[in-house]
């Protein structure tokens, strides 16, 4: 039997920790290790971490960001499969062997995912996997539908970060270095940059309606002004870094009137109302050469064209 291993980040999650850690425990497929990477929680998620026997936790000194800390996970585990899981998703008891039994039919799914219901309104749709369109915006397919929609599976462009499976073989394939997660991305769109370079290079992903987990997002996009100014920073800037690693003209041109509104839009929105965005392009610059690394190494190795919605 192929083995699991859950990766969870926390950060200051007592309130989910708990619920997340006992639902992996009931999970009906009996191979699994659970690790946990703790990002200098301060609100007594390390007590909670510390009841539990046969996890196996790591503790940073500060908070190195979402996508570092699932990199730091992934070099401490030997597992077939490894399911990044955010702390506040609660999954179904046969979440992960209903994925594993697709992915082990189908050795070209480097990912999968189940249905991803709103944890407090669970009769809407959280996630059902990724779609990528023409503007090269990234969504969350079924997103405020009603649940009972998207009840048949297959393939999508790629798989919420929330609670995504991907196997041994594709997190290998497709890493820079030691990173499977682009750490410069710190929080938000690393699972879309993820998404879009295994796409590239081959590998398929695939929704399981069968599966299914309840996530309480943190936030949505109405709140946008609760979020801290760096998470709006990186939101914004790692559009750029995803394009600039896995696109090219060629493919763009059909298209450019899409993308050029929406950055357009975005760059004026943010002259006029936050203004303190634009620094982030700072940190782009500072990281052009491995940007421009990242680039090379994709673009020398992909097999295939992205197809955009």
């Amino acid at each position: 039997m192929k083995s699991v291993s859950v990766h969870i980040v926390t950060f200051n999650s007592k309130d989910d920790i708990e619920t997340c850690i006992e639902s992996i425990r009931q999970q009906t497929y009996p191979n699994i290790q659970i690790i946990v990477v703790d990002n200098a929680s301060t609100d007594g998620t390390r007590d909670c971490l510390r009841r539990y026997s046969g996890i196996k936790c790591l503790y940073n000194s500060e908070n190195i960001g979402f996508a570092p800390a699932h990199n730091q996970a992934i070099s401490h585990s030997q597992s077939d499969y490894m399911l990044v899981l955010n702390p506040d998703v609660v999954l179904e008891q046969h979440y992960v062997e209903r994925l594993v039994h697709v992915m082990e039919q189908h050795p070209s799914i480097g990912s999968c995912t189940g249905k991803l219901l709103l944890r407090d309104q669970p009769e809407y749709i959280d996630s059902t996997g990724l779609t990528m369109g023409r503007d090269r915006r990234a969504r969350d397919r079924g997103a405020n539908e009603a649940e009972n929609q998207w009840s048949d599976s297959g393939y999508v462009f790629g798989v919420s970060g929330a609670a995504a499976l991907y196997s041994r073989a594709m997190i290998q394939d497709i890493s820079f270095g030691n990173e499977f997660f682009d750490a410069s991305f710190f929080a938000y769109k690393e699972d879309v940059d993820v998404a879009w370079r295994a796409q590239l290079f081959g590998w398929d992903a695939w929704y399981e309606a069968t599966a299914v987990g309840h996530h309480a997002r943190g936030w949505k996009p109405k709140a946008r002004r609760n979020q801290p100014l760096f998470i709006r920073q990186h939101s914004y800037i790692n559009r750029y870094r995803m394009m600039f690693k896995n696109d090219n003209l060629k493919e763009m041109l059909p298209s450019v009137l899409r993308i050029v509104s929406i950055d357009l839009a975005m760059f004026g929105y943010a002259v006029v109302r936050e203004p303190q965005l634009l620094k982030v392009w700072r940190s782009f610059i500072g990281d052009y050469r491995k940007l421009k690394q990242q680039r090379t190494w994709i673009q020398s190795r992909k097999k295939r064209k992205v197809r955009f919605y």
